[in-house]
């Protein structure tokens, strides 16, 4: 920005903050009330959405973790039935095994 363009700024912003003042509806400290409820009302709706947020994950958390233990079990039965299987076809025919 070239040093016109800079004065012009600062020229507006200016004319801008005594234009404000003069049309301001409320007090300043009426005005700064009303701009600390409005934060008081952000900061608020921050921690609830947080809240909302972390117990959104917290419930897909334990979802996931009862998916993976499901099929965990899945695959440990189909494990189990597989060596049982496996025990049926093969042991029968197995010569028997000598004592020691």
């Amino acid at each position: 920005m070239d040093r016109d363009g800079l004065a012009n700024f600062f020229l507006g912003l200016g004319i801008g903050v005594g234009v404000g003042l003069l049309f301001a509806p409320k007090s300043g400290e009426e005005t700064r009330g009303y701009i600390k409820d409005k934060a008081t009302e952000g900061g608020d709706f921050i921690k609830k959405t947080t809240a909302d947020w972390r117990d959104t994950a917290n419930d897909l958390i334990d979802k996931g973790k009862q998916a993976v233990s499901k099929q965990k079990d899945n695959l440990s039965d189909a494990v189990d039935a597989g060596k049982q299987a496996y025990r049926e076809k093969v042991e029968p025919n197995m010569p028997a095994r000598p004592v020691a």
